[in-house]
C-alpha cells in the first residue's frame, strides 16, 4: 500500500505538465508551487509559487494562458509572502490558498466544478507601489481581444508614443490601456477573449465597498501590450485619486474561465464566502440596508444615492419615483448624497445597523427658480454634448479622429451644442468665446455659473465680460494626477460663480471669453485645463 500511494502522488505532480489531465477536485505539490484542479468539466489547473504568492501557470482545457515572464499578482508582486493552502467541506469543497505579507492577506479560493478562481485581499496599509490591484498576465497569442470596448486599449504594434510611456500610436490612432475604464456603478464583466475555442478570461466585482473613487470612479481594466495582455481589478488607485484609500477587505472579485460567452456578476453568488474564514469579511447577518425616497433631480436625469465613510462606500440607482434601496452595508454613521446622473445636488448622513433597514429621504435643492438668460450644457457632472465628448473616454485629445478644439466662438440660439468644446486647454484653445444678445440689460446684477468637473495643474476659468474682467478664482485643489489625456473627467467638481457688476451687460450684443488660468502655459494637451459640466447666465 505504501508503494502505491508513492507511485499515486508521483503520478498526479507529473500529470500537472499533461494537457487537461490531472486527478479530481484537489491540490498536490510540485517544486515550489501548489498545483490546484477545480475539478470542473472544462479543466481549470493553475499553479501558485509557494514563496511569492504568483500564480505561474494557467491551464484551462489543457491550454496555457499564463505570461511566461511574470506573474499574475497583486500590484506588480509581493516579492515574497508567507503562503498556505487549505480544502475546506461546506456547503461545498473549497481549496483556499493565503498569501500573508506584513500589511496584507490575499486569498485565492476555487469551489469544486467551476472554472473560477475567487479572490480578496485584506490590507492595513496601501502597498508599497501606492496602487492596490490585481493584474493577470496572460498570453496575447491565445488571448488578443478585449471586451467591452474592443482594441482602443490595445497598445501592441505601437510606432510611437504621444504621452508619456502609456499612450501610444497604432495604425494612425491613439490607445492605452486607460481607455478600457467603466464607472464602478455601470462594471459587469471586462475580459479578454481568443483562440480557436473562443476563450473568455473575465474579470467581475460583485461591489466595490473598500475601494476609493465612488460610483463613477474608473480605471484599467485590460491592455493588449504585445508581450502579455493583462487583465485587472483596481481597488485602490492613485490615477485622479479625490479621497483616502481605504483600509479593509477588498472583495471578493473573481476570474472566470469560459467558453461560453460573457459572465454577468449578477449571476455571481458569493455568500459562501463566510464558510471561509477571510479576515474582514461581514456576512449578510452582520450588515444593515437603507432605504428612501430621492428628490429634486431634475427631469430626464438618473438619481443616484452614494453612501461612504473611512471604511465602506456604496451606491444605488434611484426608480421612476424616486424610491432606492441601498446594497448590503455594513453598520456604521455614513455620508449620504445625491446625484442627478453625477452631478452633487444633496447632502445628508445615516446611521447603519446590523440586521436593520434605516429610512432615510434626501431632498436635492439645486435645482430652483431662477431667471435664466442663457445655458450651454446640462449640470449632469458630466461634459455631455460638447466637442468631443464623445470621444474622449476612448483616445487622446490629439488624436486625428477628434474634431477641432478650436479656439471655439459658441452663438447662444444658433450654434450646436458641440460647437462648444469640452475642455479648455491653456496652450491650444484658450480662450472659449461666448456671443449672446438681451432684448435690454439687466437692471442689477447678472451671474454667470460655471460647472467644472476636473481641472489639471490648478487650472481655473477667467472670465471677460464685454470690457469687464472678473476676479481671479483661487487655484482649485491640486490632484496630482493627469485627467483628460487618459480619458479621466472625474474630480471635486467646483463650481465658480462670477458677479456681473450691473450696467456690464448691454442690450443688444453681449460677449463673454473664458479662460484657463493658471500659472504656466505648459506643452499642449498637458498645459494647465479644465472640463466643463455647464455654463449658465441668470438673475434672481
Amino acid at each position: 500500500m505504501e508503494i502505491k500511494a508513492v507511485v499515486r502522488l508521483l503520478a498526479l505532480s507529473a500529470s500537472f505538465f499533461a494537457p487537461g489531465v490531472f486527478a479530481a477536485f484537489g491540490y498536490t505539490t510540485s517544486g515550489n508551487n501548489y498545483i490546484i484542479d477545480a475539478g470542473s468539466a472544462n479543466p481549470l489547473i493553475f499553479s501558485v509559487s509557494k514563496s511569492s504568492c504568483d500564480i505561474n501557470s494557467i491551464k484551462y482545457r489543457g491550454t496555457e494562458l499564463q505570461y511566461g515572464s511574470t506573474g499574475s499578482h497583486i500590484s506588480s508582486g509581493l516579492g515574497s509572502a508567507t503562503v498556505s493552502i487549505s480544502q475546506i467541506s461546506g456547503t461545498s469543497k473549497y481549496i483556499k490558498v493565503t498569501c500573508v505579507t506584513s500589511t496584507l492577506t490575499h486569498y485565492m479560493v476555487v469551489r469544486e466544478g467551476e472554472s473560477i478562481i475567487y479572490m480578496a485581499t485584506y490590507i492595513t496599509a496601501e502597498p508599497s507601489i501606492g496602487e492596490l490591484r490585481f493584474i493577470a498576465r496572460l498570453l496575447p497569442d491565445k488571448l488578443p481581444e478585449e471586451y467591452p470596448y474592443g482594441r482602443v486599449s490595445t497598445t501592441t504594434g505601437s510606432t510611437s508614443t504621444v504621452e508619456g510611456s502609456d499612450v501610444f500610436v497604432v495604425d494612425g490612432e491613439t490607445r492605452s490601456k486607460f481607455y478600457s475604464s467603466t464607472r464602478f456603478i455601470d462594471e459587469d464583466s471586462h475580459c479578454v477573449y481568443g483562440g480557436s475555442d473562443l476563450i473568455h478570461v473575465c474579470i467581475m466585482t460583485p461591489q466595490q465597498e473598500s475601494s476609493s473613487g465612488g460610483p463613477f470612479f474608473r480605471d484599467i481594466d485590460s491592455n493588449n501590450a504585445g508581450a502579455s495582455t493583462n487583465l485587472y481589478n483596481y481597488m485602490n488607485s492613485g490615477h485622479v485619486q479625490t479621497e483616502a484609500f481605504r483600509m479593509g477587505l477588498h472583495g471578493p472579485y473573481l476570474m472566470q474561465f469560459s467558453r461560453s460567452g460573457i459572465p454577468s456578476v449578477k449571476d455571481v453568488d458569493v455568500s459562501w464566502f463566510g464558510e471561509l474564514g477571510i479576515t474582514g469579511y461581514v456576512p449578510a447577518s452582520g450588515r444593515g440596508t437603507v432605504k428612501g425616497t430621492a428628490t429634486g433631480v431634475q427631469s430626464g436625469m438618473q438619481g443616484v444615492v452614494h453612501w461612504y465613510n473611512s471604511a465602506a462606500q456604496y451606491w444605488a440607482k434611484t426608480s421612476s419615483n424616486g424610491a432606492f434601496t441601498s446594497p448590503l452595508m455594513k453598520p456604521g454613521t455614513y455620508t449620504m448624497v445625491l446625484y442627478q446622473t453625477e452631478f452633487k445636488i444633496a447632502t445628508s448622513s445615516v446611521t447603519v445597523t446590523a440586521g436593520q433597514t434605516a429610512t432615510k429621504n434626501i431632498a436635492g435643492t439645486f435645482n430652483t427658480t431662477r431667471k435664466t438668460l442663457f445655458q450651454i450644457g446640462d449640470y449632469d457632472g458630466q461634459p455631455t454634448g460638447f466637442r468631443n465628448a464623445d470621444k474622449f473616454l476612448r483616445m487622446h485629445p490629439s488624436d486625428k479622429r477628434m474634431a477641432s478644439w478650436g479656439p471655439l466662438t459658441y452663438t447662444v440660439g444658433s450654434s450646436a451644442l458641440s460647437d462648444f468644446p469640452m475642455a479648455v486647454f491653456q496652450a491650444v484653445n484658450n480662450p472659449v468665446t461666448i456671443k449672446f444678445s438681451l432684448a435690454s440689460a439687466p437692471s442689477g446684477t447678472a451671474t454667470l455659473r460655471i460647472a467644472t468637473t476636473l481641472s489639471f495643474a490648478g487650472s481655473r476659468p477667467q472670465v471677460k465680460v464685454n470690457s469687464w474682467t472678473g476676479p481671479a478664482p483661487a487655484a482649485p485643489t491640486k490632484i496630482d494626477s493627469r485627467g483628460v489625456t487618459r480619458g479621466a473627467y472625474r474630480g471635486y467638481g467646483e463650481i465658480y460663480t462670477v458677479s456681473i457688476p450691473a450696467g456690464t451687460l448691454v442690450a443688444g450684443s453681449n460677449t463673454i471669453t473664458i479662460s484657463s488660468l493658471s500659472g504656466s502655459s505648459g506643452d499642449t494637451f498637458l498645459s494647465p485645463n479644465f472640463i466643463f459640466d455647464a455654463v449658465e447666465l441668470y438673475t434672481v
